[in-house]
């Protein structure tokens, strides 16, 4: 939807691209990423108060490295371009670019030589993050130096006459402590914003599209008990009352007592229509004898197709199918525009369900990151812990449960990681985390169960710390936490005598074993 104010951020290729809109949302001025060849007549519809160049892998100087249009540099609104957007940007404007003379990357110490409106309030001497080949070596006399780091000359100018500024650090990323001081000056010294973009607000702007889009008709809403569809549903819920109604697919891969808690919360306490399809037998039978992920996950698509289409089919008048698609989903599927970066996936939410049942789709929160979706969910007065719940793959303990899954070792799954859960939380672990489980191998080991040999399975504990998901790292959880785990799971579980802890990172590892 067209917004009053926005900045356009044009992605070159950058690994921290999304980073870039998100520090710009959380300093209240909305942001989204466009294709870096955009118009600047395409530019000029989007209303921007301002514009920002991503950084890139690219040399300015590679045949195929992506362009913009020099005439945004002529719509008169301030533009920031960071590394790789720093040289394209100086390029155009008259300065060379030439390969450093040695790549820097990582920590650079940077000393701030001016007063400019960019760097004000940042310390004369403060730590910048770089990540660059190339560096811009000499600009023309309408440029104005604002800060250097010992390799770097120009690591942050300025043009004289014309709005556009230069960072060759990357101001997004955690390792540049003040890396938002220089964000909050491009926003509200340079480009005037006023900061509109507020939680409170878009939901007030949701409620009304929705309602819009949709009408007297019915909306069909797919409730999985994750943060993204519960809140969808609590905003629809806001937006059309008895017009919606809500399916919830138990498929029998579900987290200990989660049906209760979906139940209470949404039927009980938001007292939304809500039916819930008991899958479970379906579920379980297709996926006997399934060990290899990928078929599981077709299985469990299948399945749940098929079981929501019948639930659906009760339901007279429904004409919406609504989703909890997030933006990191649109631009991952290529469904938003298409970045230089590849598509690295089909995510499941712009999946083929609404073709299948003939609906149009309303999908309210496609425009938010994910920790923006906790802050919508919190507006809306969602219970704590469902707004910050940890994510939960689509197939549910499926991708948990190694190998083949049976009721048996589902119910040790479920046991075991209920342990690891409440032990978080008993430790003020879980805030501080952002995806912790339980795994169950496809092993056996020997074990000594009181005076008896035992030959019981193996359960993993997996603990990340992440921004995005696309990186994460093993935490670091304190050992007596978890060795509690541990001692609890063998003695409390049936079935299982040995507990290990994954210390792998992503990449090379993936979050989830399956």
């Amino acid at each position: 939807m067209q917004r009053d104010e926005v900045i356009p951020i044009l992605d070159f290729g950058s690994q921290y691209a999304q980073l870039i809109a998100r520090r710009v949302r959380e300093k209240g001025v909305y942001s989204e990423l466009v294709r870096p060849d955009i118009s600047a007549d395409d530019l000029r519809k989007l209303n921007p108060v301002g514009i920002i160049l991503s950084g890139g892998p690219s040399s300015v100087y590679e045949p195929n490295a992506p362009r913009c249009d020099p005439k945004l540099f002529d719509l008169g609104v301030p533009v920031l371009g960071i590394c790789y957007g720093m040289q394209i940007g100086a390029q155009i404007l008259g300065g060379e670019v030439h390969p450093a003379k040695a790549r820097e990357y990582g920590r650079a110490k940077l000393k701030v030589t001016s007063d400019d409106p960019l760097v004000r309030g940042l310390p004369q001497d403060t730590t910048v993050w770089m990540s660059h080949g190339d560096q811009v070596k000499d600009l023309p006399p309408e440029f104005i130096a604002l800060a250097t780091t010992p390799t770097c000359p120009y690591a942050a100018a300025r043009h004289a006459t014309r709005p556009f500024y230069g960072v060759q650090f990357h101001p997004e990323v955690t390792h540049t402590p003040r890396g938002d001081q220089v964000f909050a000056n491009f926003l509200y010294e340079i480009c005037r914003a006023r900061g509109n973009w507020t939680m409170g607000n878009f939901v007030e702007e949701a409620v009304g599209r929705i309602r819009r889009q949709v009408g007297t008709k019915k909306v069909i809403c797919g409730l999985s008990g994750g943060v993204d569809s519960s809140v969808t549903a609590a905003l629809l819920q806001k937006a059309i009352g008895e017009q919606l109604v809500c399916i919830f697919v138990d498929n029998g891969l579900l987290r200990k007592n989660e049906r209760e808690l979906v139940e209470r919360t949404f039927r009980d306490h938001f007292h939304i229509n809500l039916i819930t399809s008991d899958a479970t037998d379906p579920f379980l039978t297709e996926l006997k004898g399934v060990t290899d992920p990928q078929q599981k996950r077709k299985v469990i698509g299948r399945e749940f197709i098929e079981a929501f289409k019948r639930e659906a089919a009760k339901i007279d008048g429904a004409a919406f199918l609504a989703q909890g698609t997030l933006y990191p989903d649109v631009i991952e599927s290529g469904h938003g525009y298409a970045g230089t970066a590849a598509n690295i996936k089909l995510h499941h939410n712009v999946g083929g369900l609404p073709e299948e049942l003939g609906f149009e789709l309303v999908e309210p929160l496609r425009e938010l990151f994910k920790d923006e979706v906790r802050k919508v969910g919190e507006v809306l007065g969602l219970p704590e812990n469902l707004v910050w719940r940890h994510p939960f793959p689509g197939p549910g303990l499926a991708v948990r449960v190694i190998g083949e899954v049976t009721p048996e070792r589902l119910r040790v799954l479920r046991d075991a990681d209920e342990i690891v859960l409440e032990e978080l939380v008993a430790n003020g672990l879980y805030r501080k985390t952002s995806q912790v489980f339980a795994a169950l191998l496809p092993i056996g080991t020997v074990g000594v169960m009181g005076d008896a040999r035992s030959y019981d399975s193996v359960v993993a504990i997996r603990a990340v710390e992440s921004q995005d998901f696309m990186t994460a790292d093993w935490a670091r959880i304190p050992f007596d936490v978890l060795a509690t785990m541990s001692n609890r799971i063998i003695n409390e579980v049936r079935g299982v005598n040995r507990v290990v802890y994954d210390i792998s990172s992503k990449p090379p590892a993936t979050i989830e074993w399956e």
